[in-house]
């Protein structure tokens, strides 16, 4: 017996400026909404689920865990997204470490 992971759920205490921005960044669908929650779908089916979850708390500290975005396109992915609002929070060799509008940390990665 094994696991499988369907989504991946960031927290947010701006639920419609984070949905705006990952619907952006991945090109995914709003599947289903309520006030406090709004879930996004490949439009192909074949990528995982991404939910936004409403708290009332800022981010504070390192993420546990984050998202690697892989690109073929290194430099224009970041330009992108930068323009989507992401932060720039350090540049190392093959991969750029952003926040989104939120401050929760993603990696974008050549490849």
């Amino acid at each position: 017996m094994s696991s499988s992971i369907g989504n991946i759920t960031i927290d947010t205490t701006d639920l419609a400026g984070a949905t705006a921005f990952w619907q952006q960044v991945t090109g995914y669908a709003v599947g289903s909404s309520d006030e406090g929650t709004a879930y996004l779908e490949d439009p192909a089916k074949s990528g995982v689920g991404l939910s936004l979850q409403n708290v009332p708390e800022p981010r504070v500290g390192k993420n546990r865990l984050h998202l690697d975005l892989f690109t073929s396109d290194l430099d224009g992915e970041v330009g992108r997204l930068q323009g989507l609002g992401a932060a720039e929070v350090a540049r190392h060799d093959g991969w750029v470490v952003l926040a989104d509008t939120d401050g929760n940390q993603f990696c974008v990665v050549a490849g």
